[in-house]
């Protein structure tokens, strides 16, 4: 059985789903995701960029379809749902489409097998996808003065002095499961964070945390509060 999984979307998104594509696999599997989370995706025969793939112009007015898709047995998509032309143009294809937005609560708990040395460190990423989701940064600092030892990540067009990069979200992954604690918003690092199964706690402003909040026991999550909440929570998970 030939299996094709196409998956847009965030990075905490596609690792939410995680669970549900893994399950979904066939005698041969391709997944076509997001180019960042390409290096994440390590149960299937074959990862593509989806922007690589042409699947955006399919279904628009003289464009092709990807001639990929003739050759699979079955195809499971989280792209498309929104799109009447793409599954009108799909449609004497083998395509399952699947709502985006992951269930509530999660039937299984994400896990990445990406491990690295153990450094110990508590990790803060004070970033996210928006601005809104953002837990101020002067908290972020004032907390890291409480806790000591602390290490800084951020992306590539993020700026944080002394924040680590890394070149793909695999070698984050692997430094990130090496960590103490990690603390971040709602973000797909933080996603990542839990998916490797680091303690993870996760703040969260505007967004639902009863559908948006990474799973697991080693997971816990507050809404915004004063730096004195955050430290206190924070101090428990390090006990």
């Amino acid at each position: 059985m030939r299996t094709l999984l196409i998956r847009p979307g965030a990075i905490g998104d596609c690792i939410r789903h995680f669970p549900e594509m893994e399950a979904l696999r066939g005698d041969y599997t391709e997944v076509w995701i997001p180019r960042a989370v390409v290096p994440l995706v390590l149960f299937a025969g074959s990862v593509r960029a989806l922007a690589d793939t042409g699947i955006d112009l399919a279904g628009l007015p003289g464009m092709p379809l990807p001639p990929e898709f003739e050759s699979f047995d079955r195809i499971h998509s989280w792209y498309g749902t929104q799109r009447d032309d793409f599954r009108a143009a799909v449609a004497h294809l083998p395509f399952t489409f699947h709502p985006a937005i992951p269930a509530t609560p999660p039937v299984h708990v994400p896990h990445i097998p990406l491990t690295g040395p153990r450094h110990g460190r508590i990790v803060i990423h004070p970033f996210s996808g928006s601005a809104k989701k953002n837990w101020p940064l002067v908290n972020f600092r004032a907390l890291a003065e409480r806790l000591g030892n602390v290490a800084w990540t951020c992306g590539p067009e993020e700026e944080l002095a002394d924040a680590l990069r890394f070149d793909n979200l695999a070698e984050l992954a692997c430094w990130l499961s090496g960590a103490r604690l990690f603390i971040g918003n709602d973000s797909g690092i933080t996603h990542l964070a839990a998916a490797v199964g680091t303690p993870t706690l996760a703040l969260f402003g505007p967004t639902d945390p009863a559908v948006w909040c990474p799973a697991g026991n080693h997971v816990r999550w507050t809404p915004f509060a004063d730096t004195e909440e955050v430290f206190g929570i924070a101090r428990e998970m390090l006990r």
